[in-house]
């Protein structure tokens, strides 16, 4: 990852809250085919290992998965938030147009899983982060182990211990708190999903959290 000083994110929980916040990600390999990738949901362990282990699960003939059988190092890449950013939102517009984005990038060498432990653990942890806070009426438990096995036969679970991870979270840090400000207030007109995600983490930097309590103090 091509690292600025000003933007280089080095905060490990920082990092992993964006990996859990934005965790359908880029899985990035590289194997006889060349390079390959492929976007799926994962998991994010923060107990086990020197920077976490991220899980998850995807279909056997998928090509990538052969790649993964040789247990090489691969890249998984977290897309945070990210929005365009006009110079007339600026107090000074002496400048030009720029791309606000948060960036993880975790590497380690897969470790594939295809016994049905394994499987039906990973596939429970999936669904207790993903579809259980949605409190439906669908029950994974409910599903018979026969038609569940079908599905068993055709995937793998894979876990990635984090060897390696980089973060970069551009926030318009070289600007001023008046140009700031004025960035938050027009992504919060705009008012679609990745704009009022990018509001929110430009207000949570400390000098932009003064200068709003500064302002709602009377």
């Amino acid at each position: 990852m091509y690292h600025q000083p000003a933007y280089a994110e080095n905060d490990t929980a920082a990092l992993h809250a964006c990996m859990r916040a934005w965790s359908f990600a880029t899985l990035v390999t590289q194997g006889a085919r060349g390079i390959q990738s492929t976007p799926l949901p994962f998991l994010l362990d923060t107990e086990r290992g020197e920077h976490g282990t991220l899980t998850t699960h995807l279909a056997r003939h998928n090509p990538i998965y052969e790649d993964l059988r040789t247990g090489a190092e691969v890249l998984v890449i977290f897309q945070g938030p990210h929005a365009f950013i006009s110079p007339s939102w600026y107090e000074n517009q002496l400048t030009f147009p720029t791309w606000n984005y948060t960036l993880v990038h975790a590497r380690g060498k897969p470790q594939l899983h295809e016994d049905e432990d394994a499987l039906m653990a990973t596939l429970r942890r999936t669904v207790a982060q993903y579809d259980t806070p949605l409190a439906g009426s669908w029950d994974f438990e409910r599903i018979p182990m026969a038609h569940t096995g079908t599905r068993l036969r055709v995937i793998g679970a894979v876990e990635i211990p984090i060897t390696q991870l980089d973060g970069k979270m551009k926030l318009n840090q070289d600007k001023s708190v008046a140009d700031r400000r004025g960035v938050v207030a027009a992504l919060e007109r705009r008012g679609d999903a990745q704009s009022l995600a990018m509001a929110q983490l430009l207000r949570g930097q400390a000098d932009m959290q003064d200068a709003f309590l500064t302002e709602s103090t009377p």
